[in-house]
């Protein structure tokens, strides 16, 4: 579990990463460097789950030896089926990362969303909906290592 002083009286408990695929993790389906050693570290705090309809083919193969439970939903409607997988761990547990339309309901939906905006670029949809934005997915996960950063950007 990872805990989020974020005020006296605001403390986020999180147990679950939900990670979106393309755009956010990887790139034209290949894996941004770097993201699994970040993975490996913020998997001692957090389940982490990656959700995707696998446009390229490649995120089996990608996240083979990384501490995550992988989702392969189907092809359309994928926004809310992304939103229901959220429901189903309890989205007052949840930090969920993403970048396109279809994340913006997990973004909203999960007690801290966080969009990047890489080389697929973000959704605005997406941006409106997340409580901090990133310019990168490694800058987002090393948030979750340095949750002070989390507090400092939240805090009012």
């Amino acid at each position: 579990m990872l805990r989020i002083e974020i005020s006296n009286d605001f403390t986020l408990s999180l147990e679950h990463l939900v990670l979106d695929y393309n755009g956010t993790l990887a790139i034209d389906g290949k894996l941004i460097d770097g993201v699994k050693e970040l993975i490996e570290k913020i998997s001692k705090e957090l389940k982490i789950h990656v959700i995707t309809a696998n446009t390229f083919g490649s995120a089996h193969e990608n996240l083979a030896g990384t501490n995550t439970s992988l989702a392969i939903i189907d092809r359309g409607n994928e926004a809310q089926q992304k939103a229901d997988f959220v429901n189903t761990l309890n989205p007052q547990t949840v930090v969920a990362i993403g970048n396109g339309a279809n994340d913006a309901l997990m973004l909203k939906l999960s007690a801290l969303g966080i969009a990047v905006m890489q080389a697929e670029g973000a959704s605005t949809q997406a941006l409106i909906n997340a409580d901090i934005a990133c310019g990168s997915i490694i800058n987002a996960l090393q948030l979750l290592l340095n949750p002070l950063r989390v507090a400092a950007t939240l805090r009012v």
